[in-house]
């Protein structure tokens, strides 16, 4: 089929699939694709794109739903500034589930917090409080507790 009425010449595909929940209710999912569809491989192509589907979802619920403040819509903004500010938003996921993966001491500050939000929340009143002077002094503060290491209070006065 054409993609639209402005691209007749684009020709794509369209695969259906319906399925029953336990419960009765119907699902309904749909793809445009590119790829080829015949009865040896719609099934596959239907399970590819739900799990595709679970990815993305599952992308844009963190950033919305853990502390990070990504709304879907975002918008541009005025001269782009909610496009580089959801840019730096998305750079901070990405370094964060790297430090997940990888960082014990992330790892236990983690586990301390809980909740992603709540680590959010510790790191940001460490920084309005203390001078911190590395990442790892950072983590170490939030697993350990303020006093291993001890960090520099700012000078008020």
């Amino acid at each position: 089929m054409p993609l639209n009425d402005a691209n007749r010449g684009l020709e794509v595909n369209f695969l259906e699939w319906t399925g029953t929940k336990p419960n009765g209710d119907v699902q309904r999912f749909s793809w445009v694709t590119d790829v080829a569809i015949d009865e040896s491989n719609a099934e596959s192509l239907m399970r590819a794109g739900r799990a595709r589907w679970r990815i993305e979802n599952e992308t844009f619920n963190t950033p919305r739903n853990q502390g990070y403040g990504l709304e879907h819509n975002y918008g541009h903004g005025h001269r782009h500034l909610s496009t580089v500010l959801a840019q730096l938003m998305t750079l901070a996921f990405l370094i964060d589930q790297v430090q997940q993966r990888c960082c014990g001491l992330f790892q236990a500050a983690l586990a301390k917090s809980k909740r992603r939000i709540r680590l959010w929340e510790r790191m940001r009143s460490l920084f309005m409080d203390y001078r911190i002077d590395s990442w790892e002094a950072l983590y170490r503060a939030l697993a350990f507790g303020h006093h291993r290491p001890a960090l520099t209070p700012f000078d008020t006065s």
